[in-house]
């Protein structure tokens, strides 16, 4: 009996040439998840009421990089979305804030805007969008490079910079539309919108989410990873008095934006996956011969944690709900392509601080950096010293950016102006550091908070002068919270790995954001993003 079941196992096996090994030479699908202002320790601070399915399952059955953080400065959702495909910095890939002061038209732009493109669906104003402000290629361009193009990728977002820039040079991109409540794309993709957006759009699923109240998914008094719901450091929804439950969300939506309203509620992520899921179904993806991609980027968090910090109910809540999502996404995912064929890995564009009024009634050192009254004062300081002129032509994003003309015609040296600048702002209450653009040009940091600023300073785009707030300071008002700084809880967001060829575990070494693009290279076995400085994570690539 042993030799009979010996000779047909070898028959079997001669006959079906490693049929299972071959399938599992590569994954079928990539989807890319970034959650926007999710800080690490959400995952563990609300995982006793996640589910076992959801951020639990990638935790457990994954690779996390406990320790991650974005390895530089400034961290808004553009220059993220940007920094994790491309496996690099904006010093490198140009996407430097989310819109910025562009020296050469003297104007703002946008770091995904392109006016040269129109709408596609949804409304005008939505539709000047493209990733061409991005200079370098991304994990999901050089799949398409090493496919010739068979491979399919689709970047979907609520917001376009979240699907736009994580889509690359060479995929496609859709993006809600606030004044529609359609999903949309621009002429820099198509000439129109396929067939399967339509009918999504035709769902009216918006107007469904948005005609409910919006509630606690479970009782609020089990909410215990949160902070009181009625408290003076949460904004409100114009039309309602408090910042509590439950929100009644077709009587709020006359007030708040109509449509764009549901960015600033959990359905905002319900949506959005729903809109993935089509786009996997409407574009066929992971059915053909070679690894398909899809870039998912959940924005509604970010528009809940800004509202009411990271304390409040509401953004516990938004977790709970979102992992539920995760659940329905890996189930999906089981269902239609097999456990262990696809690759999901999920990170953030950025975290957040704690409200700033919050941490000054506990006695914790925080503020909030009056910027008028501080650019005043340096105005004045410049005009007494050096005379009348617009010495400075724009102030954004914490950095300044001077008159250069203007210095020359004055014979003044551009670095000794630079440094009386920054000796003025250092004596601003909230200021910690402020470095000079020639420094950033002429030395090279190689830790702290200036080896950060240096890695998002580039140095066509980027100002004269970079200022470095206090810890836990922000520039904002007495209510809600923000991101953008160096510091680790804007820098410390999730790395986890998950599905195909990925081994349970996890790590707590030292990992950087840019790490994630050329880990996903290696694995998928095709060229580096073109400016990747990141590393393999070895613990995942390298497994034994």
């Amino acid at each position: 009996m042993k030799k009979i079941g010996i000779v047909f196992l070898l028959f079997v096996l001669a006959s079906n040439p490693l049929k299972a090994q071959e399938a599992a030479k590569k994954p079928k699908l990539v989807v890319g998840i970034i959650v926007d202002q999710m800080r690490q320790d959400y995952l563990y601070r609300f995982a006793d009421r996640y589910s076992d399915g959801g951020f639990k399952r990638m935790m457990k059955d994954g690779f996390m990089m406990k320790n991650g953080h974005f390895n530089y400065i400034p961290t808004y959702t553009g220059p993220g979305h940007a920094s994790v495909y491309t496996g690099t910095t904006p010093a490198t890939h140009g996407i430097i804030s989310n819109d910025w002061y562009a020296k050469s038209i003297d104007k703002m732009i946008y770091c995904a805007g392109d006016t040269t493109v129109t709408n596609v669906g949804g409304s005008e104003s939505n539709g000047y969008i493209s990733p061409r402000n991005m200079l370098t290629t991304t994990i999901t361009d050089e799949l398409r490079i090493a496919t010739q193009k068979r491979s399919k990728v689709v970047g979907v977002a609520i917001k376009d910079r979240g699907a736009s820039l994580p889509a690359g040079h060479m995929g496609d991109a859709y993006w809600f539309d606030s004044s529609t409540g359609e999903f949309m794309t621009s002429s820099y993709y198509y000439d129109q919108l396929p067939k399967w957006v339509d009918k999504f759009n035709e769902r009216k699923l918006v107007d469904q989410y948005l005609s409910q109240t919006w509630n606690t998914l479970y009782p609020i008094k089990t909410y215990t990873q949160s902070m009181v719901d009625d408290n003076p450091f949460e904004g409100k929804f114009s039309g309602k008095d408090t910042p509590t439950f439950p929100y009644d969300l077709n009587k709020l939506r006359e007030t708040n934006g109509q449509f764009g309203l549901i960015s600033s509620t959990p359905f905002g992520n319900t949506l959005t996956l729903d809109f993935a899921l089509a786009a996997l179904e409407g574009e066929k993806m992971g059915m053909g011969e070679d690894t398909d991609f899809l870039a998912l980027s959940f924005s509604s968090t970010d528009y809940v944690g800004h509202r009411f910090g990271p304390q409040s109910k509401e953004i516990e809540d938004t977790y709970l709900r979102l992992d539920q999502e995760i659940e329905r996404l890996l189930n999906y995912l089981d269902e239609t392509y097999g456990k262990d064929q696809y690759i999901v890995f999920l990170s953030a564009d950025h975290a957040v601080a704690e409200v700033a009024t919050h941490m000054i009634s506990e006695k914790v050192p925080a503020g909030n950096l009056p910027t008028g009254t501080v650019m005043n004062g340096l105005q004045n300081f410049i005009l007494a010293k050096y005379g009348v002129g617009k010495w400075i032509k724009n102030y954004s994003n914490g950095q300044i950016f001077l008159d250069h003309e203007l210095i020359r015609e004055k014979d003044i040296n551009l670095e000794d102006f630079e440094n009386e600048i920054a000796q003025y702002l250092l004596k601003a209450d909230g200021i910690k550091e402020v470095y000079t653009g020639t420094a950033m040009r002429t030395r090279e940091f190689t830790q702290g908070r200036a080896m950060r600023l240096q890695m998002g300073y580039n140095h066509k785009a980027s100002g004269d002068i970079l200022i470095v707030l206090e810890p836990a300071w922000l520039t904002g008002g007495s209510t809600g919270t923000s991101h953008g700084t160096g510091y680790s809880y804007d820098t410390n967001v999730p790395i986890l790995f998950y599905g195909w060829n990925v081994p349970a575990g996890e790590s707590s070494r030292y990992a950087t954001i840019t790490d994630i693009a050329p880990t996903l290279s290696m694995m998928l076995d095709i060229k580096l993003p073109n400016g990747a400085t990141g590393e393999p994570i070895l613990e995942i690539t390298d497994k034994k």
